[in-house]
């Protein structure tokens, strides 16, 4: 089955004319697609065009397969089931500027880092550039006559920079002005610090945000929690960052997990300032998210603050990341793994 999410309008219009159709239908699919309709809801296509689209064809490779939704905000957890029977997460939050999704890019992750429920079995595969869509278009039918998806954030299961080929023509897709038209200024993508791939993204001319898993001031302690550091060490992952800065014009974001008893005592904010130092920059703290299979500890709202005000003092640019739908599992990988060890309990059972 084709996945027709993934077309642009040229590439829509063209398969229109290898199966016989008028090839103006192309731009009136994509419309649709990108409006959350599937071939039923077409509803100017003529009924025999649809049902031979129905037969040969995928408009819709995303669903909602649960959600849960927080008490304490409007943040709204996805699981989102794909057609071969795999899922992943997505998060719906909302500010005062809008919307903004959360997507995966692949099924689990195979970085290893230790804070993270995403990479506990691994990576099963990439999504594809049209599941990405997928997600963001099932987040907008969830919205539906309220409000849309207006920000984009890639920090979701999976390693962006691990999917290249795939988040690029995502990225073409999403500013596609028929599609759901988000500029890419208004695009952050989460890395643990691919140092090639960084550089491959400095040059592709994209305003995208980037924000990197730093989550340590040096490389011993970024190795006990993140083993892409003993690939690339964190001088070459400055060096990349500053490469961005430069070739894009826009600061990096280094999202910082505080871990108790690894990263967060005030020597460690004093050398992570001395780190970066010099660059456009911006330090986003974040207070552990517990995970049980890892036992690391979080930290207390005392150590968050000396750790701030302490970058605050020595002039880097931080702020303690607000958080949201913490009595959902807002946390990246959760919903999908209890998801899947009930399902695995229940093929035993039976």
């Amino acid at each position: 089955m084709t996945e027709l999410t993934g077309m642009t309008p040229a590439e829509l219009t063209d398969y229109c004319r290898e199966q016989g159709l008028p090839a103006f239908r192309g731009r009136q699919i994509f419309r649709w697609i990108h409006q959350g309709a599937d071939f039923d809801g077409m509803t100017n296509l003529p009924l025999a065009l649809r049902e031979k689209l129905r037969q040969i064809a995928v408009a819709q490779p995303v669903e909602i397969v649960d959600r849960r939704e927080s008490r304490l905000d409007d943040t709204v957890k996805f699981l989102f089931g794909l057609k071969d029977g795999n899922c992943v997460e997505g998060v719906l939050m909302h500010y005062h500027h809008g919307y903004t999704l959360c997507i995966s890019t692949q099924v689990g992750c195979r970085m290893g880092c230790a804070f993270c429920a995403s990479t506990l079995d691994g990576c099963v595969r990439n999504l594809t550039s049209g599941e990405m869509l997928g997600e963001i278009l099932c987040a907008n039918r969830f919205l539906a006559g309220r409000d849309r998806v207006h920000n984009v954030v890639l920090m979701g299961s999976g390693e962006p920079l691990d999917n290249y080929d795939n988040v690029m023509r995502f990225f073409r897709l999403l500013r596609e002005e028929d599609g759901v038209n988000i500029g890419l200024r208004n695009v952050s993508l989460s890395t643990c610090g691919l140092v090639p791939r960084m550089y491959d993204l400095a040059e592709e001319g994209l305003p995208v945000t980037l924000s990197v898993s730093l989550h340590a001031p040096n490389d011993e302690i970024r190795q006990k929690t993140m083993p892409i550091a003993k690939v690339y060490p964190m001088d070459d992952v400055l060096a990349a960052c500053r490469n961005y800065v430069e070739k894009t014009g826009r600061r990096v974001i280094f999202e910082y997990a505080l871990v108790g008893g690894v990263n967060c005592e005030e020597q460690h904010a004093v050398e992570l300032a001395s780190r970066l130092r010099g660059m456009q920059c911006h330090v986003n703290l974040i207070p552990l998210n517990a995970v049980e299979e890892r036992h690391l500890k979080g930290v207390s709202e005392q150590t968050v603050t000396r750790f701030l005000n302490t970058l605050e003092r020595l002039h880097i640019s931080a702020t303690r990341r607000r958080e949201m739908g913490d009595d959902i599992e807002g946390a990246c990988g959760q919903l999908r793994r209890k998801t899947m060890m009930a399902q695995e309990a229940d093929g035993e059972k039976a």
